[in-house]
């Protein structure tokens, strides 16, 4: 095929389609323009009588509105033309509707444009303004008893809401006390709202209002849900407390003693004097752990014990020891007992009981550890490291076995058989106090920062 063939049959295949664009187009609008257009039988009697009456209706009905005041109304044979400006050019297809209503009306016509003049389009406005206006002072007075009637009733939810005692009284805490104060106010603001809106007879605006007020509401939500989810879990912390005033907390490896528990964080003092801020959404979902509140409370420690040795020496040495201090609870007993065997010594658990308020935990265990040692080796019983074999030139290194019993035996030398007997362990004449030092602190941060405590001891605790 030649090259201007396939050119003229390409141009022709475009103008096609933008033919069928064109009419595909072209054909909605003007169903959507086709006037209203009178159905049913032609009369065929029709006079300048007649006609003069369907002109004198359809411009007696156009006079009664506004809209249409520059709308002329021309009738013959049946035929209504319809002429002139409009402002809103929305009104003129409501026209054709209505000629098309009145009996005799055999056609249509409606050559109305829409006025665009400034100064035509204006004038509405200025009278719809000023219109309101009037209706605006008329209104004044009924405004001003609305809004003293609205006010009245917000002013008693406001002093009812300052009364201490009552909510004070019903509250668990001050946090929960201002959160009822706060509902009391939001109930009365709504009240007097709706008063105001009533003496107005306005309430319908109530809907809309209520209706933005809770796409609003779903909006902040989904914006500010850390600090809603914060602020329930404060609710909750002030309502079942987990702990008191001076607790030693361990949440989610954070340890210290509690200060204070706000309306955002809980607040700790840990054992360096730092201070720790944890949010209450936090603390909320966390595992929380009160050392403070048994008074009673268990430590332990390990102890790698020879294998070669009497390990059943080792446990009753362990135990008399642990109940010769004068920390150690005697109910419950200390207890031992093996717990696993390793490469080159058998694992022994030592654990004690004491009493918080009469001993301070960490120290205790230290000294107990430092006791029960030297009790061991004191009675002969090897507390061996472990010991690991090394190949470092790649060939085979001689076995070494471990020094038992009978072999320790014979290497003790002569000097060693004649000296006396190292003395046995005594341990600390004076029992362990606890330190008081982060109390004293917690003390004096609740003291001087004066800001006011969700803890409260009448509260019930989890």
């Amino acid at each position: 095929m030649p090259r201007t063939a396939r050119r003229d049959r390409l141009w022709s295949l475009i103008r096609g389609l933008f033919l069928a664009l064109a009419i595909a187009f072209t054909l909605p609008v003007a169903a959507q323009e086709t006037p209203t257009q009178p159905s049913g039988a032609i009369s065929t009697a029709q006079d300048g009588t007649e006609d003069a009456a369907i002109e004198r209706r359809i411009d007696g009905i156009i006079g009664e509105l506004d809209e249409y005041e520059g709308v002329s109304v021309d009738v013959r044979e049946g035929i209504v033309t319809f002429g002139g400006e409009v402002l809103d050019g929305e009104t003129i297809p409501e026209l054709d509707a209505l000629a098309s209503r009145v009996d005799g009306v055999v056609a249509v016509r409606n050559t109305v444009v829409e006025n665009t003049d400034v100064a035509r389009r204006l004038d509405p406005i200025v009278e719809r303004t000023k219109m309101r206006f009037v209706q605006f002072v008329n209104y004044l007075p009924l405004i001003v008893v609305a809004m003293l009637a609205g006010g009245l009733v917000m002013l008693v939810g406001v002093l009812l809401a300052r009364w201490e005692r009552p909510w004070g009284s019903l509250a668990p805490n001050a946090f929960i006390a201002e959160i009822y104060r706060v509902i009391l106010r939001l109930v009365f603001v709504v009240a007097g709202i709706v008063t105001a809106l009533d003496i107005l007879n306005a309430t319908a605006v109530l809907t809309g209002l209520f209706g933005a007020a809770g796409i609003l509401g779903l909006a902040v939500g989904f914006a500010v849900q850390d600090t809603v989810e914060n602020f329930i879990a404060s609710i909750m912390l002030s309502v079942r407390q987990p702990f008191r005033p001076n607790d030693m907390v361990d949440i989610e490896g954070s340890v210290g003693t509690v200060i204070r528990l706000t309306s955002r964080a809980t607040i700790l003092l840990d054992p360096d004097g730092n201070h720790v801020r944890l949010p209450n959404s936090f603390v909320f979902k966390a595992k929380i752990i009160n050392y403070t509140r048994n008074t009673t409370r268990r430590f332990g420690f390990e102890l790698g014990i020879d294998p070669n040795d009497d390990l059943a020496e080792a446990r009753r040495i362990g135990i008399e020891t642990l109940a010769g201090l004068a920390f150690v609870l005697a109910d419950p007993p200390p207890q031992v007992w093996i717990k696993d065997s390793g490469d080159s010594t058998i694992t022994m658990e030592f654990f004690a009981w004491l009493n918080q308020r009469e001993a301070a935990f960490l120290p205790a265990r230290g000294e107990a550890l430092r006791v029960v040692m030297a009790a061991l080796t004191q009675a002969g019983i090897g507390l061996p490291e472990p010991s690991y074999r090394l190949n470092l030139s790649g060939g085979a290194l001689p076995v070494v076995d471990l020094p038992d019993k009978e072999n320790r035996a014979k290497a003790i030398t002569l000097t060693e058989m004649d000296a006396e007997p190292a003395p046995k362990p005594k341990p600390t004449p004076e029992p362990v106090m606890p330190d008081r030092t982060i109390e004293r602190m917690a003390d004096q941060e609740r003291a001087s920062e004066g800001e006011e405590d969700l803890l409260s001891h009448g509260a019930p605790q989890e």
